[in-house]
């Protein structure tokens, strides 16, 4: 349906049909479906990111720093209750119906017919079939009356096409053998594939710690895992099973496939890697569709968590930059600028497709939303150790089949100052954009020296910069741990001063992801480099020789 004449688009919220797919019709108009508004915080929309004053953040140690409260942060950075009641009054004049309104996470959820929806946003919404299904799309932006034209930041849900992909790849050898031995670390080593608490001591993760009092959230957009098999990994390891509660969003639910190279693969290990290695934490595990509704409504369900409070985000999903419409870029990017406020750092992987991140048009991109500033992008490395001890560590690229780690520089983000000096390279793209470099840190990720898992009764090595992310998660609630205050928004220390040279970080300079070559210092192919577990918990409670800011 064309859009009223009293209707302005959304700005940025322009759809393409997704390649390859093709109009099937248009769906029952009688069929129901539910959007999520997100609309503007009461102080504006650049008030957030003023407020955390990143470049000075640099210079402040995790035990100084002051977050805001959940309660500080809606009072202050929440939606206005006037415009709430103005969106309210929106649907009620088209027909539908609010079903939940939300202050802290500045979202109303609207449910209504199709018809009623096209209606109210003038739309014209279609049945599309592409290589995995169908999904219900649209062309063209999404429109609101001019009324609430200022009030709207973005509309999510008309299109419920897949939005991202989990980052894994699979070790291709069929069923891995019994792990009754997995704690004998020298013949596993020998095997050329870890179990999580190996890659600790190999990282060198703080001693006497273990994840208590932390509460880290795991963002999962399919699948599921099954108790039984949680059981017999962590029994396996010797390690006590950590607390893992789910919380469903938008109608999706811990819902096991079967599959194991599916995203039962993906949500086993991730709570397998961090539950391994921080096992007195608390995990929750927020399941959501996957599309860019439900992916953005499950971040702001974890950022806005009142009862678990989450103090580190785990992510493993994502997609090209080109994949997202402007509108999710930005809503997403402020959804990570709030967790920054609230002290939460959330961990990204960066992909697995190299420099072109899985696009075949000749040019470099980079995987959202580890684009993001406020994110902590997870790189990739092929890691070999021997006695114990890392003996080789080098980018991962097994080539575009096999897979190779994400990393590059944004198109869409500036470059953050807390980047400026470790000399980011332009893109290589025409035109040599001066934008964020992507990633920040890296782990070990290349499937041949990848994480024994058990997934759906089977043991399978799994790498990926899926991997990555739930080690750094574990890492930073350890870190979170022992000095009793969340390190928060990580970046911007990370790059402060001396720390890149202080040892926190094995440095990768070997290899490339395609477009991009491994260096000494910062690279767009595994950031600042691998982590000394132990040595970084120095530098960040001031006591490793390195001085911040």
């Amino acid at each position: 349906m064309q859009s009223h004449t009293s209707h302005v688009p959304v700005p940025g919220s322009e759809r393409r049909v997704l390649t390859g797919a093709r109009a099937m019709g248009t769906p029952h108009l009688k069929d129901r479906i539910e959007v999520t508004l997100y609309v503007r915080p009461r102080t504006g929309i650049t008030a957030i990111k003023g407020a955390l004053a990143a470049e000075r953040l640099g210079a402040i140690m995790p035990a100084e720093r002051r977050h805001m409260t959940h309660e500080e942060f809606t009072a202050a950075y929440g939606a206005d209750s006037k415009d709430l009641a103005t969106i309210e009054a929106f649907a009620q004049a088209h027909g539908l119906t609010v079903t939940e309104v939300s202050p802290a996470k500045r979202s109303v959820v609207l449910a209504g017919t199709v018809a009623a929806f096209s209606e109210a946003f003038g739309v014209s919404l279609a049945t599309y079939e592409y290589w995995g299904g169908t999904y219900r799309g649209r062309v063209g932006a999404v429109h609101v009356p001019a009324e609430v034209a200022e009030i709207v930041q973005g509309v999510f849900g008309l299109d419920d096409r897949p939005q991202a992909k989990p980052h894994f790849r699979v070790l291709k050898e069929a069923a891995t053998a019994g792990t009754s031995d997995r704690r004998n670390s020298s013949r596993q080593l020998n095997n050329h594939s870890f179990t999580p608490t190996q890659l600790a001591r190999l990282y060198d993760f703080p001693s006497g710690v273990n994840g208590h009092g932390q509460c880290v959230a795991i963002i999962e957009l399919g699948g599921g895992y099954r108790p039984q098999d949680l059981t017999a990994y962590f029994a396996q390891l010797g390690v006590a099973i950590p607390r893992i509660k789910t919380v469903a969003v938008d109608g999706a639910h811990n819902h096991p496939t079967g599959n194991p190279s599916g995203p039962d693969g993906e949500v086993m290990l991730d709570i397998e890697i961090a539950g391994a290695l921080a096992p007195a934490a608390q995990f929750v595990v927020y399941f959501a569709p996957n599309t860019d509704r439900g992916f953005l409504d499950a971040i702001k369900a974890a950022i806005h968590d009142r009862q678990n409070r989450p103090s580190v985000i785990s992510i493993s999903w994502g997609g090209p930059e080109a994949s997202w419409t402007v509108q999710a870029l930005q809503t997403y990017d402020q959804a990570f600028q709030e967790a920054a406020a609230l002290g939460i750092t959330i961990c990204c992987a960066a992909g697995d497709d190299g420099s072109s991140d899985g696009i075949s048009d000749g040019y470099a991109h980079v995987d959202f939303p580890a684009s993001s500033p406020y994110i902590l992008g997870c790189g990739g490395t092929h890691l070999e150790a021997s006695n114990a001890a890392i003996s080789q560590e080098v980018v991962w690229n097994e080539g575009t089949m096999a897979g190779a780690t994400g990393g590059g520089i944004s198109e869409f983000f500036t470059l953050p100052g807390f980047q400026n000096l470790v000399s980011v390279p332009p893109s290589v793209n025409p035109g040599g954009k001066q934008g964020r470099g992507v990633p920040d840190v890296a782990g070990d990720a290349d499937p041949t020296t990848g994480y024994l898992i058990r997934v759906d009764h089977r043991e399978v090595v799994f790498g990926g910069t899926s991997v990555v992310a739930p080690l750094w998660a574990a890492l930073i609630a350890l870190i979170n741990q022992q000095l009793g205050h969340p390190v928060g928004y990580l970046n911007p220390l990370l790059y402060s001063g001396q720390i890149a040279n202080s040892g926190a970080f094995h440095n990768i300079t070997s290899g490339n992801n395609g477009a991009y070559q491994a260096r000494r210092g910062w690279d767009p192919c595994t950031g600042l480099g691998t982590p000394n577990g132990a040595k970084l918990l120095q530098v960040l409670t001031g006591q490793g020789g390195a001085m911040l800011g």
